[in-house]
């Protein structure tokens, strides 16, 4: 059976049309053109690729069909027997999922409004045509920017998102917005979080969790969520899923040794934290749950940065001579200030720690992450235009190492299907969590996923 018979298995009916479709969300026509030249079929150009994207002319052969389903996610091994349901907000190019998907879980449910990154999503991530929807605007569903009552919002939210057992969601931080008494009484607003965390895109998420009420939330933010604001926004937020009839998990826990904060770090060579904020339904009555219990599943033995790296990359992702004067001369002058700015150079064959946290600025100059191609740093600033210093200029990531060193995939692998400009790649990557990190949260979750299924069954 070839792929695009799988597909067309999974999905009855399935012919070129709808191909078509689901080709076009993802590629744009050149990357089409060239796998289907490279069938070996000299008949596509791109005035007849474009007359059969339309539907006006041409017809794929089998191996044609083949060729491109395989640009296109299969099904995970455990279709259609899935374990529970989830949905993941603000999921960017899947990051969270990935770990929920890998213990047996169906997504149902994806909000996400990045254009490009909404492509890089369903070009690696199985969104079933029977029971997923598909969402870019998370206030369309939420109703939250309409003058609506919340029992208003509610209904809506309830008819447009699946029911599921956890949501997955790692949504942005914003400044909250205190909303006026009158205006809340205007609108018959009963819940506190309904005023003060109007105009936050947490106030989508936890309206949501209010109309479905799954079992078990994930959160995910950036460390400094818990100082914003002077502590202000994570107060709120804790508040409002108290309100909402939620435990999380060690919210009593601060300091240093907070389990909420999860460094990727402990997973993959990169300083990388996040909080992350596990809630529990309040009246299922699962057991105790906590995060300190994750360094179980940290592995043996960290991969080392050299194995994620590739032998060979395109002089493209060399730093211009220019550029890299530029962050030297830069980096010198904030030393001599006594600030701390400037390149973080990176020897792979001795870097055996970590390095700086991969930023969503990558693209304008990779500062954060350079790879040392022998330059002499004990040549100097007399010696910078040397020839030789020259063309040891170092290099930045390319796409494809930023994907393994967030763990999209493994060392020496390209599975990850990256169909966006670098620009664009290096941006989706940086907003992205390190993904072993929240695959061990989803591997720790599991039993309690598992009996609060069992509950609902009852």
């Amino acid at each position: 059976m070839s792929e695009f018979d799988t597909i067309a298995e999974a999905q009855p009916g399935l012919e070129d049309r709808q191909l078509a479709a689901r080709l076009q969300a993802v590629y744009d026509i050149k990357t089409l053109l060239a796998t289907l030249q490279q069938v070996g079929h000299a008949k596509w150009t791109r005035e007849s690729l474009s007359r059969w994207l339309k539907g006006t002319g041409g017809t794929l052969s089998q191996a044609e069909a083949d060729a491109l389903a395989r640009l296109l996610p299969q099904p995970p091994a455990h279709h259609p027997h899935y374990a529970f349901r989830f949905i993941d907000l603000f999921a960017g190019i899947g990051g969270i999922r990935s770990g929920f998907e890998a213990i047996g879980g169906q997504c149902v449910f994806t909000s996400e409004w990045n254009k490009y990154s909404v492509r890089t999503y369903k070009a690696n991530w199985y969104c079933d045509p029977q029971a997923h929807v598909f969402n870019q605007d998370i206030r369309d569903v939420t109703l939250s920017a309409q003058p609506v009552s919340e029992q208003e919002a509610y209904r809506h939210i309830d008819q447009q998102v699946p029911d599921h057992d956890v949501l997955l969601a790692g949504f942005p931080c914003q400044p909250f917005s205190l909303a006026g008494v009158s205006k809340k009484n205007a609108l018959g607003r009963a819940h506190g979080f309904e005023c003060e965390a109007q105009g936050t895109l947490f106030f989508d998420v936890a309206r949501i969790i209010t109309a479905k009420k799954p079992a078990i939330f994930v959160l995910e933010n950036v460390k400094n969520l818990k100082s914003h604001d002077k502590g202000k926004t994570f107060r709120i937020i804790m508040e409002t899923l108290d309100e909402l009839g939620y435990d999380v998990a060690d919210a009593d826990l601060n300091g240093a040794a907070d389990p909420k904060i999860v460094d990727g770090r402990h997973f993959l060579p990169q300083h990388r934290e996040r909080i992350v904020l596990v809630g529990f339904r309040r009246d299922l009555n699962l057991p105790k749950f906590t995060l300190s219990a994750l360094a179980q599943h940290y592995p043996q033995q960290r991969i080392p940065l050299r194995q994620l790296l590739d032998s060979q990359v395109e002089a493209k992702y060399i730093l211009t001579p220019s550029l890299w004067k530029y962050l030297y001369n830069y980096a010198k002058k904030h030393q001599a200030k006594g600030n701390g700015f400037g390149y973080g150079l990176v020897d792979p064959d001795k870097e055996h720690g970590v390095v700086r946290t991969l930023s969503a600025r990558y693209y304008k100059d990779g500062s954060e992450i350079l790879i040392d191609r022998g330059w002499d740093k004990e040549q100097g600033e007399v010696d910078f235009d040397h020839p030789q210093n020259q063309q040891r200029r170092p290099r930045r990531l390319t796409p494809r190492e930023c994907a393994r060193l967030m763990g999209f995939e493994a060392p020496g692998e390209t599975r990850f299907r990256i169909p966006v400009s670098d620009s664009q790649a290096y941006r989706q990557f940086g907003n992205s969590v390190v993904v072993p990190a929240f695959a061990a949260v989803a591997r720790l979750l599991q039993p309690w996923i598992a009996q609060a299924v069992k509950q609902a069954v009852k």
